[in-house]
């Protein structure tokens, strides 16, 4: 039995159709969208989102006590980390912020807030990378420099901006690298990447603040030391890898940097210029990043480690979807093929019969036509002859009636 190719959108289309109810769950709950959980309207996760209410790792680290043992001066520098940095960060990340550079770096902010100074991203963002993507969950990191600096732009991710901002040149880029690997990405109109911190891409700055419209305005205050930490950390809890996207040279150095030569055949690191639109011409759109990351997480944690880079919820990227289905779903999206081309048979065979039937109808139709044109024939002949016979008897009536006229001779004769 011949089997047509059925193309992928079928499945949300006509999975309805099938009378096995196993065979169509196991497909249409693939393709079903997810539930949303809320979040503000910033677009980012709040402080009380933390990853301890969605089944994150618990750890033997007290916050509250950590908090408490600390002085008044720490206790007010920290308040911000204590309430935002979620915990399975902070839980390895705490001794860090008690080390001089972290607290003169929060005494500069400090004084850049009570000076009236607009920074970016607002304070309650800075750490939102680590709510959104907690430190158990981290499978990729993708490095950005310094945050953008102009209004409703940063919110603590790298790249991304809050929806519904439009994306800046560097993120149009990015997209369209995706598109290159992927070509039925659909690039959206926004640049917000929450939905792929969510999987466990970590988009994370080498530096975490900015002051408005002055780039790399906080360079140097002490956010590339505690970066460095937060990438250490990602390292070290990832014992089955993790993938690094280092675009630009800066970015590059700072993985070799952290990365120790012997774990080096643990991690994937991928790296080509940055996105600008000053250098993505040289390279970065050919470089395949997206798809090589994604074979490279299949290949180490299966189907549950790759990363779906479509931002439109609607938007189903055929190279990832079939990457992401699990054994099960492969065998159910057989059997769904199976069914469906079964249908189809079952169709065409249906509509052939119907085509034979409707010859056949015909056919009797034109016979039974050709049977009333004989009989229309054979009638009109019928009446012809009787017309004809009626016409010879009245000749022949008249010619009854008339007396005939004695001839002369006989006359004769008979005197």
């Amino acid at each position: 039995m011949k089997r047509s190719f059925v193309p992928a959108s079928i499945f949300t289309l006509r999975t309805f159709t099938m009378t096995s109810a196993k065979r169509s769950a196991s497909i249409t709950n693939f393709f079903k969208p997810q539930a949303k959980t809320a979040r503000p309207v910033n677009g980012t996760a709040s402080p009380a989102q933390s990853s301890s209410s969605e089944g994150a790792r618990s750890t033997s680290f007290d916050k509250e006590e950590w908090f408490n043992k600390l002085t008044p001066d720490q206790q007010e520098l920290l308040q911000l980390e204590k309430d935002t940095l979620d915990e399975s960060w902070l839980a390895v990340l705490y001794p860090e912020l008690t080390k001089p550079y972290f607290l003169n770096l929060k005494r500069k902010l400090k004084q850049e807030y009570e000076s009236k100074a607009v920074i970016f991203p607002p304070s309650k963002d800075i750490y939102s990378w680590s709510r959104l993507t907690p430190l158990h969950k981290v499978k990729i990191i993708i490095l950005g420099q310094d945050p953008y600096h102009n209004y409703n732009q940063a919110h603590g991710l790298a790249f991304s901006v809050k929806p519904p901002t439009t994306p800046p040149p560097s993120l149009k880029n990015i997209y369209k690298g995706i598109q290159n690997c992927y070509p039925d990405f659909k690039i959206p109109k926004d640049g917000s990447l929450i939905p792929w911190a969510t999987q466990g891409v970590l988009l994370l700055n080498t530096c975490l603040t900015v002051k408005a419209h002055n780039a790399f305005s906080h360079a140097n205050w002490g956010w590339e030391e505690f970066t460095e930490k937060v990438l250490e950390a990602a390292i070290k809890n990832r014992s089955s890898g993790v993938c690094f996207l280092a675009w630009g040279s800066p970015a590059g150095k700072r993985v070799d940097k952290i990365l120790p030569p012997r774990q080096k055949h643990q991690h994937l690191v991928l790296k080509c210029v940055h996105p600008s639109p000053l250098s993505a011409s040289r390279g970065f759109f050919t470089a395949d990043h997206f798809k090589t990351a994604n074979q490279w997480l299949y290949d180490r944690y299966g189907p549950d480690g790759v990363i779906n880079w479509a931002l439109d919820p609607s938007n189903v990227i055929e190279g990832i979807r079939k990457l992401r289905m699990t054994q099960a779903m492969k065998e159910a999206e057989k059997a769904l093929l199976e069914g469906l081309s079964d249908e189809e048979d079952n169709a065409t065979s249906q509509g052939e019969t119907e085509v034979t039937a409707k010859a056949e109808k015909v056919e009797v139709t034109e016979k039974m036509v050709e049977d009333r044109a004989s009989e229309a024939k054979v009638t009109q002949v019928e009446v012809s002859e009787t017309v004809t016979e009626e016409k010879t008897g009245k000749t022949n009536q008249s010619s009854e009636s008339q007396e005939p006229v004695p001839s002369q001779s006989a006359e004769k004769d008979s005197n």
